[in-house]
């Protein structure tokens, strides 16, 4: 059985890193005996041409994506794509929005055949036993799919009660090399769960309410294989890494008793940590949390369950700063009864930590308690378009704010952050910057050309040459590469010359000779044996 997962595309401005959920969805199916292809459309162009290519050569049985809200309608238009250029492919989603929005997914998009509700693993298990014959899908539980015409959904399937059953994500079929220059950390997970009750929160709903913790050798295994493709850097996802403090520890101990050398940042809430945990994580990596305060109103905070105090913020903050660990702070404005003081509130408190902080706007996705019981809250939710939920402007309203005012307030707080960007990009240009204010741009103008090497496939376009009039050195076969790159991107010689030096010296990118050309091309990996 052959399967061809999509990793549908994502704003390469937020960052993103390797599709975790993704990773674990293809080793699982691997375990059950699959043959696996990730086609990953997050650091490539996506076009209905380049999917028909994949699928003619790959010729798939079964064909699945997963996204979260922000992504789903470009996710599900790729499967619609792909059910219509090979209708026998059985396609499926799975992903928290489809989770929690079932009846309208299957309604909307008729070419999705199946959904995968809540975690997936063992599902995809049994998925792949009944496509070779061995029962009917309403037997497999977690799932919803179409019978005469009839939406089927065959019941909650029971958490993973053990998560150490589960393989390592399947990374080795990700093009980690085009992750590696994109240079952001790769994601991981220590467990599942989360105890607490934020109405705003659709990851509790997805992985229950119960942590559920891995193994710390296990979790270290993880980190070795994540080492071993070259990152240095690692960002642990967990909702909430710290809510068990023995856990943090073991991992903490194992880091440092296979002598590990990496940095890594991790989610936290303000009421989960101590000093003692915090300077062992410092002592093991770790140089950055963030932490999700959301409001500067405590009254705010309780209408949102959030349970934490601002008290318990400011000394959480302090600690970090007392142990050597960078602090940062979310906070979310449009929450339940927001109004013109409370937005005033978080501004000051925000300001007062004397941190790195931002500010994101309330989604209610599909599944969170706040859009549930939307009846129960002052808050009026504008749209249902979910590209718009992407926490980046207004899509709420309440009695006392209308989206302009909300997104006004972000719009002040970005101003500040704009004008002072400005003055570096002008202080690198008048060569009036000091040298960590120069190092910051460059690093940005860099990743912007990374950006649209990768988003643009501008290696596939402009990387073949007639082969006759280069050699097998690939400095003399780089300059006319970056001649066309620079036109292609119009970013200067240096810059262009500077980051392709940079890849092909790690292995990122490579040329080979086919027939009359000389190929330039993306490694898939650049793994350390």
């Amino acid at each position: 059985m052959r399967v061809a997962l999509i990793a549908p595309p994502y704003p390469l401005e937020e960052a993103p890193s390797p599709p975790l959920g993704l990773s674990y969805a293809a080793s699982a199916f691997e375990q059950a005996g699959a043959e696996v292809k990730i086609i990953d459309f997050i650091i490539s162009r996506y076009t209905p041409e380049k999917l028909t290519r994949e699928l003619e050569n790959f010729k798939p049985d079964l064909l699945g994506a997963n996204s979260v809200t922000m992504n789903f309608p470009q996710a599900a238009e790729i499967v619609t794509t792909a059910k219509k250029i090979d209708p026998s492919l059985l396609t499926l989603m799975g992903g928290p929005h489809v989770s929690f929005d079932v009846i309208k997914t299957l309604k909307t998009y008729p070419e999705i055949d199946m959904l995968v509700i809540g975690e997936g693993e063992e599902t995809i298990s049994e998925i792949v036993d009944h496509f070779q014959g061995q029962g009917n899908w309403g037997d497999i539980q977690g799932v919803a799919f179409r019978e005469n015409g009839t939406i089927i959904q065959t019941g909650k399937r029971a958490l993973i009660d053990d998560l150490n059953r589960l393989p390592l994500p399947a990374r080795h079929l990700l093009p980690m090399s085009r992750y590696q220059a994109l240079g952001f950390p790769v994601s991981m997970i220590t467990g599942r769960g989360c105890p607490y009750s934020c109405i705003f929160c659709q990851g509790r709903k997805m992985v229950g309410s119960k942590a559920r913790s891995r193994k710390a050798s296990l979790v270290v295994d993880e980190i070795e294989q994540i080492l071993s493709y070259g990152f240095t850097r690692i960002n642990i996802a967990d909702d909430l890494f710290t809510s068990d403090r023995e856990k943090v520890w073991e991992v903490c101990e194992e880091i440092r008793r296979r002598k590990l050398t990496l940095t890594w940042t991790a989610f936290s809430r303000v009421n989960t940590v101590d000093k003692e945990t915090l300077r062992l994580m410092r002592e093991t990596g770790c140089d950055c949390v963030s932490f999700g305060i959301e409001s500067g109103n405590q009254e705010v905070l309780k209408r949102v369950k959030k349970g934490i105090t601002l008290d318990q913020a400011r000394k959480a903050v302090a600690l970090c700063k007392e142990v050597g660990i960078l602090p940062h702070a979310s906070f979310m404005v449009g929450l339940p009864g927001e109004t013109p003081e409370t937005l005033k509130d978080t501004a000051e408190f925000s300001k007062g930590l004397d941190i790195i902080y931002g500010f994101h706007f309330l989604a209610p996705f599909p599944g969170t308690t706040v859009r549930e019981k939307i009846d129960q809250y002052d808050l009026e939710i504008l749209t249902d378009d979910w590209s718009r939920y992407d926490a980046n402007s207004a899509i709420v309203r309440t009695s006392a704010l209308t989206p302009e005012a909300i997104n006004q307030f972000v719009a002040e707080f970005d101003e500040e952050i704009n004008q002072a960007w400005e003055k570096q990009v002008r202080g690198f240009h008048d060569k009036t910057n000091t040298p960590e204010q120069d190092l910051r741009v460059a690093g940005h103008y860099r990743m912007r050309l990374v950006y649209k090497m990768l988003s643009e496939d501008l290696l596939e376009t402009w990387g073949t040459f007639p082969a006759d009039t280069q050699d097998g050195d690939p400095g003399e076969n780089m300059d006319p590469l970056c001649q066309r790159l620079e036109e292609a991107t119009g970013f200067g010689s240096d810059l262009v010359h500077q980051t392709l030096k940079s890849f092909i010296d790690a292995g990122y990118i490579k040329f080979r000779i086919e027939a009359n050309s000389l190929i330039w091309y993306w490694t898939h990996n650049n793994k350390v044996d």
